[in-house]
């Protein structure tokens, strides 16, 4: 599965990658939760944009917003059938930029979180969804992470991954076929990830900064300000 991740690559070198028109002041972030905001990049009839969507699908069906919060993931085996994603499959796919996600493990009776990085660290893109929610005057767009089987390397950690699209795959998971669409969702080739050992601070939702990744062997660094 996938429950955090960060996103802290230069913006320009995001753009070169993902292909977008517009350049928003991005922040690095360092431990993006659900029902927090995070960039996603949409095909649009004028190209690719990059946009700020909430993580956690709401389907344009729910009563409420609060499902959200249940709909972080969607499974690459259900994702063309299940009620809460099969439109947005069909219909409205995502890259979702990132260029490291957390797993964490039972280890001495405590959870050790771990630091899963492709190609050395280099960023890359989720296979992602979107949903446009609006309900008595209040509109929420919202994605989800698509997740498959992990690879071999990545079983040491958990048995789902999310799924890594390759930088010449985006297109047509951006606007191919359904069919084409759900040929892309394999898990990523075991030497393509390494992970590691990173500072317990990145357990809490709330604490951002460059601490969230720093490998559990280091030194502690300073405390960074939480997010509130």
């Amino acid at each position: 599965m996938c429950g955090r991740y960060s996103i802290t690559t230069a913006p320009e070198a995001l753009r070169r990658l993902f292909e977008y028109a517009n350049l928003p002041n991005l922040e690095p972030r360092w431990n993006v939760a659900p029902t927090q905001p995070a960039p996603v990049v949409r095909q649009t009839g004028a190209g690719r944009e990059l946009s700020l969507l909430r993580w956690g699908l709401i389907p344009a069906w729910a009563k409420d917003a609060s499902i959200g919060a249940r709909c972080i993931n969607a499974r690459a085996d259900t994702v063309d059938a299940k009620p809460a994603f099969r439109e947005a499959f069909r219909a409205r796919r995502c890259l979702i930029p990132a260029d490291g996600f957390f797993e964490w493990r039972a280890e001495s009776h405590a959870k050790q979180p771990y630091r899963i990085v492709v190609n050395g660290g280099e960023p890359f893109a989720f296979a992602g969804l979107w949903e446009r929610w609006q309900r008595a005057g209040e509109t929420i767009e919202s994605f989800a992470i698509v997740t498959t089987e992990a690879n071999d390397a990545l079983q040491a950690l958990h048995h789902r991954m999310p799924v890594i699209l390759a930088p010449e795959d985006h297109a047509r998971w951006l606007g191919g076929s359904p069919a084409e669409a759900k040929a892309l969702l394999r898990p990523l080739p075991s030497h393509m990830v390494t992970f590691y050992a990173v500072d317990p601070f990145v357990n809490n939702a709330r604490n951002e900064g460059p601490r969230c990744a720093a490998p559990a062997s280091a030194p502690p660094a300073p405390a960074q300000a939480q997010l509130l």
